[in-house]
């Protein structure tokens, strides 16, 4: 099976010792270089109260990059419609798509506001790292025996994000981000409503009209981010708008993910058939023993998002073998470090195909965080160029 095309997810990490004006000038950099290694697309996640992560506002980001990059398509992963409105969303595009037409993805996500909790929400799904979610219920999916595929991908068990429910951190982030008084708009009716925008077709159910200038004509692609089979899934199959599903995220959820959004495909003037980017987290050196030196930041980072203390700089490996660590910290861990791809560029690539084979993506896309700028850009380089060869 021919190779794919890759993307990149960016969370704008900051690192210990950095500053965020720092992560920005980086991510940057690395936007033109992955442009320069063949990467498809660059997209920025959203992410509020978390001092390890810079990347507040895809929209003000991605149009900084657009300045600074020349063919690579930018986009957001994803912009959360739980604490914006549908128009001011369509307008943020519009302004950019005006200066660099063409070359927009609007990546659209659910956070877990009051009407919002509806499936697992973490960060890098596009939440914002933002408060946990009951799980929805399971979409039948590819036969998993002993937390495996057919094929080797290690499908781990469901996480509860139950304990973070009320956690004064995520209602704080909640009163935060939200208008006093508010309430979120139904999810699937504001996707509805950003495409009426888009397509110049809004109306109330009086017949009155709204035009987003700019905005309106907008040449943006737009995508749906999810991590199970519901909502997210639905709203993107029955648009037949184009998909993520979030492996890096909710791996315990990515197969059912997929084929939710399949089962809910309906033909659009956009695409005859589903269109599907899977996410992954790996980190990439020359060899094993690097690659799994420069991911020893992973775990505490990873911890430190799901007790809600906040994504933390992103530590040193030194100062993440530092850190105390419990049985309850492995635990709390686990499923997200069973599932990072970490190694020499042949074995990361390795794992991307059965990633690739077991969901049946059209397109990966990669986060990789490293404590070093300089390392990470080599992991997306060693990686693209295994990639182009296996092509």
């Amino acid at each position: 099976m021919a190779a794919i095309p890759l993307g990149v997810l960016d969370l704008v990490p900051v690192v210990s010792g950095s500053t965020a004006a720092e992560a920005l000038a980086h991510s940057i950099d690395l936007a033109r270089r992955t442009e320069e290694f063949g990467y498809a697309r660059y997209w920025f996640a959203e992410h509020h109260l978390n001092p390890g992560v810079a990347g507040t506002s895809p929209a003000v980001v991605l149009a900084l990059t657009a300045s600074a990059t020349r063919t690579i398509r930018l986009g957001s992963g994803a912009v959360q419609l739980g604490h914006r409105t549908a128009l001011s969303t369509v307008e943020e595009f519009g302004l950019i798509d005006a200066l660099h037409p063409g070359r927009l993805d609007l990546g659209l996500g659910r956070s877990a506001g009051p009407q919002q909790r509806r499936g697992p929400v973490e960060d890098g799904s596009g939440s914002g790292g933002g408060p946990a979610a009951p799980p929805e219920p399971a979409v039948p999916a590819a036969p998993v025996v002993d937390g495996r595929t057919p094929n080797g991908l290690r499908i781990p068990d469901r996480f509860s994000f139950a304990h973070l429910l009320g956690h004064p951190r995520v209602a704080l982030q909640q009163k935060l981000l939200n208008l006093p008084g508010a309430h979120p708009q139904d999810y699937s009716e504001q996707v509805d409503d950003v495409l009426a925008l888009l397509r110049g077709e809004y109306r109330t159910p009086e017949g009155v009209e709204a035009h987003a200038v700019p905005g309106e004509g907008a040449d943006v692609q737009v995508w749906i981010l999810g991590s199970s089979g519901g909502v997210s899934a639905e709203a993107a199959g029955r648009n037949g708008l184009r998909f993520a599903a979030n492996y890096h995220v909710s791996p315990a959820t990515v197969l059912e993910a997929a084929e939710g959004y399949r089962a809910a495909f309906k033909p659009s003037a956009e695409l005859d058939r589903p269109y599907l980017t899977v996410s992954a987290d790996v980190v990439v050196a020359e060899d094993e023993e690097t690659a799994r030196e420069l991911a020893t930041g992973y775990a505490p980072w990873v911890r430190s998002i799901r007790t809600a203390e906040g994504a933390i700089p992103y530590p040193t490996p030194s100062e993440a073998r530092a850190l105390a660590w419990s049985a309850e910290d492995g635990a709390l861990v686990a499923d997200r470090l069973e599932t990072r791809f970490v190694g020499s560029p042949g074995t990361v690539a390795d794992h991307l195909e059965k990633l690739r084979d077991a969901t049946g993506a059209d397109e990966l896309l990669i986060t990789t965080i490293t404590h070093r700028h300089a390392d990470r850009v080599r992991s997306y380089r060693l990686l693209a160029e295994e990639w182009q060869r296996r092509g």
